[in-house]
């Protein structure tokens, strides 16, 4: 309860009390003047219908306050929940973007990585090939130094050969003349 309720409900409750201590006084009949025409009623009963009344008409009016707020409110709460639903989808629908987004995205970077993979294996074999060459003629070459090389081995060896057999003073005789001069 609120306070306003709590003050219509004690004032009431008053009111009742004093009318109920003061009763035969709220009974004895009195002439009154309605305008149009007397009439003799107790004052304190009139009174009282009046006070009965202006009670009804503030329970009804007190209602129908109530009723339009919980009406504003029930539509408020309705609007909100349509808002909170637009904006669901709205999200739902971000994510849907998003997501679309980022696996165009990451397909693209997919091709590019595929493509930047299959340009190293092709640099790869092509080096390979280009090394499988150079070791060819590398080896080709190492053959034909390992082929000199036993020449001139041979030819030391004949040299120190003919050297040990001829004497000191034929030595010079393979020789070419020396300059004198």
């Amino acid at each position: 309860m609120n306070f306003r309720t709590i003050t219509v409900l004690t004032v009431l409750t008053l009111l009742a009390l004093f009318a109920g201590i003061n009763w035969p006084a709220f009974t004895q009949p009195t002439k009154l003047n309605l305008l149009f025409t007397q009439t003799e009623t107790p004052l304190g009963t009139v009174m009282l219908g009046v006070v009965a009344v202006l009670t009804v008409l503030y329970v009804l009016f007190t209602l129908g306050i109530e009723a339009a707020a919980l009406t504003e409110v029930r539509r408020y709460a309705r609007d909100l929940h349509q808002a909170r639903k637009l904006l669901e989808k709205e999200e739902e629908s971000r994510f849907v973007n998003l997501k679309a987004y980022l696996e165009a995205e990451l397909a693209e970077l997919r091709e590019e990585l595929q493509s930047i993979q299959d340009q190293l294996q092709k640099r790869t074999q092509e080096l390979k090939a280009a090394l499988q060459d150079e070791s060819g003629t590398l080896s080709t070459q190492i053959d034909s130094l390992k082929v000199q090389h036993k020449e001139i081995l041979q030819r030391i060896d004949r040299l120190s050969t003919l050297a040990t057999e001829t004497p000191t003073e034929d030595r010079s005789e393979g020789f070419p003349p020396a300059d004198q001069g």
